[in-house]
């Protein structure tokens, strides 16, 4: 795949999305976003088959890339999560029929480390060659796990489409990490201590980048793992917010009082590493903050 290509994305009003079409921008491609919302260049619902085809008629595309979730903010609940789980399936269907309606040749997918699954994987760096998307212990957890891995098995499937997948960290950064910044000021996010646990973190630009590298050198039905070289537990990362932004730490609970936030209450549970080394040798990305200590430090200069 080469550079000057027309690219529909799925999902560039989002904060991801955002960073994505800037990536895209600057190495030389057209982007055009698809979504509901007024500032889309293309207005339509995945959800909605018929609108989504009616949307796309007349139009061609090179790359179409499904970086959508129905998510405004963190997920607490399980339920936060229902409708991103329904984009991942139900939605994923219907844009790769888009996509092939627009005559595209490859389709990219925005996919999530989770999908190895929720809990404690050890000391050892998960690779792409691990098992994606185990059956969830529990149907909520189920759920989540067959929407993303439903998501990459459609994506791999699909014929007549070169498929790939990215499976992201925890984002931070622009756009991201200020929503913090509000609860942590009034002391309204109270984390337990992590005890060892550790999870991969990326930050925003850098995933971006790493879309863009995914769309001219990804290799047709493989799957990336994108992320920074310092995996952090979910509390550090968040002091660490706090301290670069001057506000004020976290309170220490124990892990039993987030079971109202029933989601949250798992992510902070798990602990994970992954190695990027496939897409640092197959793609020729590399995260220019290896820790959010650095792109945290990046976001709060940029804002001086």
């Amino acid at each position: 795949m080469t550079t000057n290509q027309s690219i529909l994305l799925a999902g560039a009003t989002g904060v991801l999305g955002r960073h994505i079409t800037r990536a895209l921008t600057e190495a030389g491609h057209k982007v055009t976003a698809l979504g509901r919302g007024r500032d889309n260049g293309i207005r339509a619902d995945l959800m909605d088959r018929d609108a989504l085809l009616r949307a796309v008629d007349g139009h061609h595309f090179d790359t179409v890339i499904h970086a959508a979730t129905a998510l405004r903010k963190a997920p607490t609940r399980h339920r936060d999560m229902y409708a991103t789980d329904a984009l991942r399936i139900e939605g994923t269907a219907h844009l790769i029929e888009a996509a092939r309606a627009t005559g595209a040749r490859r389709f990219v997918s925005e996919s999530m480390v989770f999908g190895y699954g929720y809990g404690d994987h050890g000391d050892r760096e998960v690779t792409e060659d691990d098992t994606f998307g185990p059956r969830g212990d529990d149907p909520e957890l189920e759920r989540h796990l067959a929407g993303m891995r439903t998501k990459e098995q459609l994506t791999f499937e699909a014929a007549g489409l070169e498929g790939v997948a990215l499976r992201y960290g925890a984002f931070y950064g622009p756009g991201g990490t200020e929503n913090l910044l509000p609860m942590l000021r009034k002391r309204g996010l109270p984390l337990p201590a992590d005890r060892g646990r550790v999870l991969p973190w990326i930050e925003l630009s850098d995933a971006g980048r790493a879309m863009a590298a995914a769309v001219e050198h990804g290799r047709p039905g493989q799957a990336y793992n994108i992320a920074d070289r310092t995996p952090m537990g979910f509390r550090a990362h968040v002091v660490r917010v706090a301290e670069e932004f001057g506000l004020p730490k976290p309170m220490t609970v124990p892990l039993w009082m987030m079971r109202p936030m029933s989601y949250a209450q798992v992510m902070v549970a798990s602990s994970l590493r992954v190695s990027i080394a496939k897409a640092e040798r197959e793609l020729g990305w590399t995260p220019v903050y290896a820790s959010s200590h650095e792109g945290l430090a990046a976001l709060r200069a940029a804002q001086v």
